[in-house]
């Protein structure tokens, strides 16, 4: 097996034979836990005997905690004192499964609780059961995990190639991002620190909230540790899903990591890494999935806490959490001089769903108000295994560079690259991942953004150009009168008409309070039919006042909510009439002529209305108390290239072509 893909078959068929006693969706239940313990074993072996000799040691002098004793010895940050190894194992296959058990339980409590989050015991008796166990543990001998013949990165590539076959359905963008994707984002999150992170004895922190399987964070730690080979890189991360989290917890452990800096559990409700900051932060959030799970904690937080919590800025809509991880993120900026910086990939809906006022445009304009949003990098589609559609790299700072010897000014600045055609075909698909960003063309998305300089594939705006003032336009209403017998039968659809006829009251009253109200409805009508039908009255005021006086001529008094009903069913929309007036003498406005406008937060609102409104509409107007700011960011239409119709000369020809085509097709059918 020379290559990853082989050794991800060669798994794979060990897979095929829990055929029978597992359904397919859970083969990962066996096969990852054992890969772990084959890594593990691969590991350990060259210090196998050398360990259970100074356990042995150790044993006789009463000591309680040997694991720093003997992680020196095994090399790494755990080690294993059982007898057992793979080879043992199969030596006895009768007792293999306490054999097993005693191994596993041989592994300092790290390692051990890793392979416990996998639930592997009750595999363990399910395998043994159907005379499946010593087989299983037989095939995965006859492959090598040591890290000397399989990388760290190229283990992390089989891990994740093994999750993406056992979870074929899962949501899109979960599980992990592809390395090509990562190596991007690293790059550009490191690219202007590149100078001060060659510092001899430099601590950095980088932080995944999403960590899947490590991915992210190998890479991030294998980028700087070749910038700058002295440089100590702390890992931190926390993951939901509790076999991708074994699996990156493993990982930690091998590469010497502190590996309880990865935290098992949701990073909303339960925060591992609470009151942390962290240099820099990288993450892949799942795709449009909802937050309804941790609805109530969240909420709670945002309500008792604001800007003292994670979410102060707002709520997005509850099927997509996306902007509460970048929140959560923020959160975590160290806020000293060099601040911290962030790479999140996201779909498109974070960068324009929601409307001025909504959640998620709340949370937008407190980011680019507060000028925290640097960059966003559109990505070719395709380039991910669980779905096809279009991403983005945002790069969120609370430091934008202002130091001209330092690179680009930042400052008040956001910067826009069109990366969607920086791809290549793949030789062959892997799920939806058709496409691939290639080393070359990695280093020129890396320049382009790096140069801070427009051309074809770069925009750059000031933070304003991407807010806009959302107003909201009046007409006046404008409405006629006139007493028909149409308009009457009106009144019966008015609420307030309606519920003279009502009663709450039971039994008896409750029937007496109903004909009272009827008889009522009766006398209003009888009342209306007595006013000229032939007048048409085309001020609300000057009909008003006819009403009431017919009104008050037979002694019924009409409420406020009766009187407006009554007015409503008589009334019609007419533009040549007068303007309805309220109590100020304001003109009232008509919610069905009700527009709104997004004006350029550059742009002075009445300018904007003098010139694109009022033109159109003299008698409109602007209700500046529903005036709201809002702030999206239209990627595509920035990037958008016009391409000229074809002449329909061209298209008619085209279209004469096809039906002769056609046309001979059927006379072969028929056979003329």
């Amino acid at each position: 097996m020379t290559n990853f893909q082989d050794k991800v078959n060669f798994i794979w068929s060990i897979a095929e034979l829990l055929r029978g006693p597992y359904k397919k969706e859970q083969y990962g239940d066996v096969i990852l836990p054992m890969a772990v313990l084959r890594r593990f074993d691969c590991v350990l072996a060259e210090t196998k005997e050398e360990v259970l000799k100074e356990y042995e040691a150790l044993k006789k002098t009463g000591l309680q905690n040997m694991d720093p004793v003997l992680n020196k010895i095994s090399k790494q940050k755990f080690n294993n004192t059982s007898k057992y190894d793979f080879e043992k194992l199969l030596a006895d296959p009768d007792n293999i499964a306490s054999n097993l058990r005693n191994y596993i339980n041989g592994f300092s409590k790290n390692a051990r609780e890793i392979i416990e989050h996998f639930d592997f015991d009750k595999q363990i008796t399910k395998l043994n059961d159907n005379n499946l166990l010593y087989l299983i543990v037989s095939e995965f001998n006859k492959i090598d995990l040591h890290p000397d013949v399989v990388s760290n990165t190229e283990m992390g590539y089989i891990f994740e190639e093994l999750i993406r076959r056992f979870s074929e359905h899962a949501e899109a963008g979960d599980h992990y991002t592809p390395r090509e994707v990562i190596r991007l984002m690293v790059n550009i999150l490191l690219n202007e620190d590149k100078e001060s992170l060659t510092t001899p004895g430099l601590v950095v922190t980088v932080y995944d909230c999403c960590a899947g399987t490590g991915g992210m964070l190998s890479v991030a730690e294998q980028y700087l540790k070749e910038l700058n080979p002295g440089i100590q890189v702390e890992l931190f991360g926390q993951e939901i899903n509790p076999q991708s989290y074994s699996i990156c917890k493993s990982d930690m452990l091998i590469k010497g990591q502190d590996a309880d800096n990865i935290i098992l559990g949701d990073s909303f409700t339960e925060d591992g890494h609470k009151d942390k900051t962290f240099r820099y932060m990288l993450t892949n959030p799942p795709f449009g999935v909802e937050w309804k799970k941790a609805e109530k904690f969240i909420r709670e937080e945002y309500e008792k806490e604001g800007f003292n919590g994670r979410f102060g800025a707002g709520l997005p809509r509850i099927s997509d959490g996306s902007l509460l991880f970048l929140q959560h993120l923020i959160s975590k900026m160290k806020q000293d001089e060099k601040g911290s910086r962030i790479a999140i990939i996201f779909n498109g809906s974070p960068l324009f769903t929601g409307d001025a006022g909504s959640g998620e445009s709340e949370i937008r304009r407190w980011i680019i108000e507060n000028d925290m949003l640097e960059g966003i990098i559109a990505l070719p589609d395709q380039l991910f295994y669980n779905t096809g559609i279009s991403t983005y790299i945002w790069i969120v700072t609370n430091r934008k560079n202002n130091d001209l010897m330092r690179g680009p000014v930042r400052t008040g600045k956001i910067q826009l690259v069109n990366a969607v055609d920086f791809y290549q075909k793949m030789r062959k698909s892997l799920g939806n991942k058709r496409n691939e960003i290639s080393e070359e063309q990695i280093e020129e998305i890396t320049r382009i953004y790096g140069e801070f300089r427009e051309n074809e594939y770069c925009k750059i705006f000031d933070n304003e150009d991407f807010g806009y003032r959302k107003i909201v336009v009046e007409r006046p209403l404008r409405l006629n009168f006139q007493v028909t017998e149409e308009r009457i039968n009106n009144l019966y659809n008015e609420r307030a008409f309606q519920k003279l006829a009502e009663s709450k009251k039971k039994g008896a009253a409750g029937l007496r309070e109903i004909e009272e109200g009827k008889k009522l409805q009766q006398q209003i009508i009888a009342v209306l039919k007595t006013m000229n039908s032939d007048i048409m009255y085309k001020n609300r005021d000057v009909f008003t006042k006819e009403l009431k006086k017919a009104f008050n001529n037979i002694d019924i008094k009409l409420d406020n909510a009766l009187l407006k009903a009554i007015i409503s069913a008589l009334s019609e929309k007419d533009e040549i009439a007068d303007v309805c007036l309220d109590a100020k003498g304001n003109p009232e406005p008509d919610p069905d002529l009700r527009d709104t406008e997004n004006v350029p937060l550059k742009e002075d609102i009445h300018d904007y209305f003098n010139r694109e409104v009022k033109p159109h509409a003299p008698d409109a107007w602007i209700d500046e108390s529903k005036t709201k700011i809002g702030y999206e960011i239209p990627f595509t239409r920035h990037f958008y290239k016009y391409e000229p119709l074809r002449p329909s000369e061209e298209i008619l020809e085209e279209i004469k072509q096809l039906e002769k085509s056609i046309q001979q097709k059927l006379q072969k059918v028929i056979g003329e």
